[in-house]
């Protein structure tokens, strides 16, 4: 999660992020932060460690296809990866729905001016 990238595991795929690096210091950098409009949540590590262990429980794919119950100040995605073309195909609605909604909210933030 954010700055802690500990590398590849030895099949190719992300090594996870060390519980080391949020207890660190993720907490002091969010304290810093003011006026968040948006967040976006982006793997199942980040749903895990901001929505709590429901998001955990839930996995991945149902804790997106839930984004509505979040939004528009919080929205999970799935982690960016060539392996996402299967979740793509099975799961529409993130193209035609979820994807929509999003950028729609990121312009109305970077639209906002204080």
């Amino acid at each position: 999660m954010w700055v802690c990238f500990p590398g590849y595991h030895v099949n190719g795929s992300d090594l996870p992020p060390p519980p080391r690096c949020a207890a660190t210091w993720r907490s002091r950098a969010l304290d810093a932060l003011n006026q968040v409009r948006l967040t976006i949540l982006i793997g199942g590590y980040a749903h895990g460690w901001h929505l709590g262990a429901d998001a955990r429980k839930a996995g991945v794919t149902a804790t997106v296809a839930d984004w509505r119950h979040w939004a528009p100040v919080v929205v999970p995605l799935p982690h960016p990866s060539w392996r996402n073309n299967a979740f793509l195909r099975r799961n529409p609605w993130f193209g035609t729905e979820l994807l929509p909604a999003l950028r729609l909210r990121v312009r109305e933030v970077m639209d906002q001016t204080d």
